[in-house]
């Protein structure tokens, strides 16, 4: 086989490369902030709804409160109350229940908030996607709303 021939559909497929991304993947914005502190994160964050992506899909969303409580939600589940601290350059959240902590840096963008969990900057982000004041709205006792 000539080598012409070769080359041609390899040109083709590295041309259409980029465009078997999954549509829509959100990647880390290229300007990202350092870790945030605990001081930072809570004045970015309190009194705000925030709604997360994950490569490009709904993830969640969280209700910031004052006093460093939170209500979280992933995508379509039960609301969950909880609250954070700092750990190092993490922010963790403990939501009481069998999922154990769960430990993120939050970064500033020029986008919105970025997070790595367990601050392994090579993962996949939760990118903010949209902010609100709205209270989360959680239907059961004590919960959103």
């Amino acid at each position: 086989m000539r080598p012409a021939l070769i080359l041609r559909p390899l040109a083709l497929c590295l041309a259409l490369l980029p465009l078997t991304s999954a549509p829509g993947a959100a990647q880390p914005p290229a300007q990202i902030g350092p870790p945030m502190t605990a001081e930072e994160f809570d004045a970015r964050t309190r009194g705000k709804t925030i709604e997360y992506t994950a490569q490009g899909q709904p993830y969640g969303v969280e209700e910031y409160r004052p006093g460093r409580k939170v209500v979280w939600a992933f995508e379509g589940d039960d609301c969950r109350e909880g609250d954070w601290f700092q750990r190092d350059d993490q922010i963790c959240f403990d939501y009481h229940d069998d999922t154990g902590l769960q430990c993120w840096t939050f970064h500033d963008s020029p986008d919105g908030l970025v997070a790595f969990f367990e601050g392994r900057n090579d993962g996949d982000p939760l990118i903010s996607l949209r902010e609100s004041t709205t209270p989360l709205n959680c239907p059961g006792p004590d919960l959103g709303v």
